[in-house]
């Protein structure tokens, strides 16, 4: 689908970001610049949609277009799966982790690990 904004602040690269996972959307300006506009990153059981739609100089927010976007890229990471998070990196096996140089308490409240049993 190609979505041309009538007016649009110029953002261009390099965009010091990881690489995403899949590029969905570039923007395009009059100078022949271009930005990665919209993309797709997949951490654990999740997906990150980043969007850059603008900012406060155009009304672009109020371009359906635009607003259609914004919709569909909640339904698409939003949760499907029961699991909350699946740590896809290995932690240091405890036999090789060095000796702690004193024994830390919890002290006071701590939210814990979704996984974590009480």
């Amino acid at each position: 689908m190609l979505c041309q904004l009538e007016m649009e602040e110029m953002y261009g690269e390099p965009f010091q970001v990881p690489s995403p996972d899949e590029t969905l959307f570039t923007s395009w300006f009059e100078g022949g610049e271009t930005f990665r506009s919209g993309l797709l990153y997949r951490r654990g059981n999740g997906q990150i949609f980043y969007f850059r739609p603008g900012h406060e100089a155009y009304p672009t927010y109020h371009n359906i277009n635009v607003q259609i976007v914004i919709k569909n890229a909640i339904h698409f990471v939003k949760q499907t799966n029961k699991i909350l998070w699946e740590d896809i990196h290995s932690p240091t096996p405890k036999s090789n982790r060095p000796k702690p140089i004193e024994k830390i308490s919890k002290k006071g409240f701590s939210v814990g690990h979704p996984t974590e049993e009480k």
